[in-house]
């Protein structure tokens, strides 16, 4: 049981070494040779918001916590200044309970569940976009040294989706630095995680960068807007719709960050070319993640 109060931040940072996490699974290569390899676990979770069942989520079963919180406050069932008086997580019934000072009741709303063109069945609600609408976000500035540092540092750390692969990840950074690293089979997951961690200990977001391995999807972009973050990078590309909402709330989106490259099509206000590109280094084979060849 974990009481919400004031609690130092921690940094969080994938731990590829969890055996909760990966499994060793038997198979067979093209050449018929037997072979073993990891592969990410996924289990079902189910959120509860006071005495109300939400939803049953697949999820690698870590930071159930920050996972239930994160995906109520994106789904705007869970405003940022709501008192959570406690989140009870029981790992045997696989069960996370979020309780609120407050009367909650979302019969009718989760009715209107749409689900998303996240992997691993996102789902958003029908007053999503009425939410982010009215949502101004910060003046911040993104110099392309960070966007360098940062990238060049989530793609060479020890990761789960390094060890295993099938994985999402979404990393909150302060200028150059990662201070949130996140990982989960659905990139929604990932992102709710960071959500609930910021919510935990009052993180300010104005001057945070989010990163994510996914598509900028719509979703993405919304859950982003949500969160008060107002710079958004991927390694991978584009959706239409992703970009007009971006442009739509002043989002800075970039896209297709892979060693030297990356193509800005919202909020280039906010960036500051200050790095010599023959200082950069382009990706190694090594380090290359999904989306390299193709967005994905």
């Amino acid at each position: 049981m974990t009481k919400i109060d004031k609690a130092p931040v921690p940094l969080i940072l994938p731990n590829p070494g969890d055996p909760r996490l990966t499994e060793r699974v038997a198979g067979t290569d093209q050449a018929g040779a037997a072979v073993e390899i990891n592969v990410p676990v996924e289990r079902p979770l189910t959120l509860y918001l006071n005495a109300q069942e939400i939803v049953t989520m697949m999820t690698i079963g870590d930071y159930p916590e920050y996972l239930a919180l994160g995906y109520l406050l994106n789904q705007n069932m869970l405003k940022y200044d709501d008192v959570v008086t406690e989140v009870e997580y029981d790992d045997d019934l696989q069960v996370v309970v979020v309780r609120t000072e407050h009367h909650t009741n979302f019969e009718q709303k989760l009715k209107k569940r749409t689900q998303t063109s996240g992997c691993a069945q996102g789902t958003a609600f029908g007053d999503l976009l009425e939410a982010v609408e009215s949502v101004a976000l910060p003046k911040a500035e993104l110099r392309t040294s960070w966007l360098y540092q940062m990238t060049h540092a989530i793609n060479t750390m020890p990761s789960l989706y390094l060890e295993a692969g099938a994985i999402h990840g979404c990393v909150l950074c302060k200028e150059g630095e990662p201070v949130c690293y996140t990982e989960d089979v659905g990139r929604h997951n990932a992102v709710d995680k960071i959500a609930g961690w910021i919510y935990r200990h009052g993180v300010d977001p104005a001057d945070k960068i989010l990163y994510t391995t996914g598509r900028l999807t719509s979703e993405m972009v919304i859950k982003t807007v949500r969160m008060g973050i107002p710079i958004l990078v991927s390694r991978s590309g584009f959706t239409a719709w992703g970009v007009d909402l971006a442009r739509q709330v002043g989002l800075t989106l970039i896209g297709r960050a892979r060693g030297k490259r990356f193509i800005v099509l919202s909020g280039e206000g906010r960036i500051v070319y200050d790095q010599n590109l023959s200082f950069v280094e382009e990706e190694s084979a090594r380090h290359k993640r999904k989306g390299t060849e193709r967005d994905e």
